[in-house]
């Protein structure tokens, strides 16, 4: 099993706790904030021209992945109650998920995962999961990497949980690299029925490519893990940047959760892509603006994951964060609507009144400060909100 870019980083430490302290939000817990415990990147940081995925999972004591005999994070109920999606249904519309490397037990995988939270089967055999190369092949697929396969599994289980009735095709480039990602992405667009994809990696700012701009389908891609700082493919203006918040439990109030600012979500303004035209002045920037909308990303209220392709050692259920979750949401909810013509973000723009606005937390230090603080309106953090149903979309 190859673990080379999958080692655990300090500096991705979210906060000092141990494995006997982890606790998760789910539809149960009190709105009292949990409390906060180690997360870690399991991808490394990459060299230029390759990405990083933004998957972050939470460990242990010792900084291995912490395994529990059954879930303990978010699980579908609670994102489809957060975003208000509990009425909503895709008919049967793709979400392509793209990422680096081969996952060799995601079907697998994914079919554990559905089966704990009552979802149907989502297989090869019946038409639902479609697993390919960047090429389109279904035999010669990419070498196995450890950390990417836990992306994978993040990934998928994000779209069943906000979309179960999604189909889902998963394209795994043949490295990491933005010349592969892109070829993968290009691919998905041609594949009957895909309505988003998304896009749960990262690199430094860089210069918009045509692999990314396909209008008529949502282009979802992370903000990024490190807080404030653009990252692409979400500052190319023809992408959906999908930022993170920390998304908690709230008794006693109408919507029943509450979410600020998840203080490792990227966010800033592109130097090198222009600003798209649905891009309102607010943002303070001349260039692209990261985010445009946002959803759970803090390990600290993090989701449930399945994936028994070892990792570290490590098998089993785990909770996960980074904006790597946020992503496949977002996408997913605009497989709900249904309503991609064109660029979707411009939908979005113009219908802001049907997000969750977050109007607090902060990723960092920035000028202009909405660039790194939550506030009624856009905000760098968190975009223009988080789903209220799909009526934004």
């Amino acid at each position: 099993m190859k673990l080379s870019s999958t080692l655990v980083a300090a500096g991705a430490v979210v906060a000092a706790a141990s494995l006997s302290t982890i606790g998760i939000a789910s539809a149960s817990t009190p709105s009292a904030a949990p409390q906060a415990r180690h997360a870690a990147n399991v991808c490394a940081s990459p060299a230029k021209g390759f990405a990083s995925c933004h998957a972050k999972v939470v460990v242990d004591g010792k900084g291995q992945p912490a395994v529990t005999g059954t879930p303990s994070g978010l699980n579908p109920a609670d994102i489809r109650s957060a975003y208000a999606l509990t009425a909503s249904s895709s008919g049967g519309r793709t979400v392509a998920i793209v990422d680096a490397y081969n996952d060799p037990t995601a079907e697998s995988d994914l079919g554990v995962y559905r089966s704990q939270f009552g979802l149907s089967a989502c297989t090869t055999a019946n038409g639902c999961f479609r697993k390919v190369s960047q090429t389109g092949s279904t035999t010669s697929l990419p070498k196995t990497d450890a950390g990417w396969a836990t992306e994978i599994s993040l990934d998928l289980d994000m779209v069943s949980a906000a979309c179960p009735d999604c189909k889902i095709l998963l394209v795994e480039a043949s490295s990491n690299s933005f010349a592969n990602l892109g070829t993968a992405v290009n691919y998905a667009a041609t594949q009957p029925g895909v309505v988003a994809i998304s896009n749960s990696y990262g690199g430094g700012d860089s210069a918009a490519t045509s692999a990314y701009n396909h209008p008529g389908i949502a282009v979802t891609a992370s903000t990024g893990d490190a807080g404030y700082g653009v990252e692409s493919p979400a500052s190319f203006g023809t992408v959906v940047a999908v930022g993170g918040t920390s998304l908690r439990k709230a008794t006693g109030t109408t919507r029943g959760w509450s979410e600020t600012a998840w203080s490792g979500a990227g966010s800033g303004c592109s130097t090198l892509n222009a600003k798209p035209s649905w891009q309102t002045a607010a943002t303070q920037c001349s260039g692209k603006a990261n985010a445009d909308v946002s959803a759970v990303a803090d390990p600290n209220t993090g989701v449930s994951v399945y994936d028994s392709t070892l990792y570290q050692g490590r098998s089993g259920w785990q909770v996960y964060g980074g904006t790597s979750a946020s992503s496949p949401i977002i996408a997913s909810v605009y497989a709900l609507s249904g309503n991609t013509a064109g660029y979707p973000a411009s939908y979005t723009w113009g219908h802001a009144s049907g997000l969750f606005d977050v109007t607090s937390g902060s990723n960092g230090t920035c000028s202009p400060t909405i660039w790194c603080n939550a506030t009624t309106g856009w905000d760098g953090p968190t975009g223009l909100g988080t789903p209220n149903g799909t009526s934004a979309f």
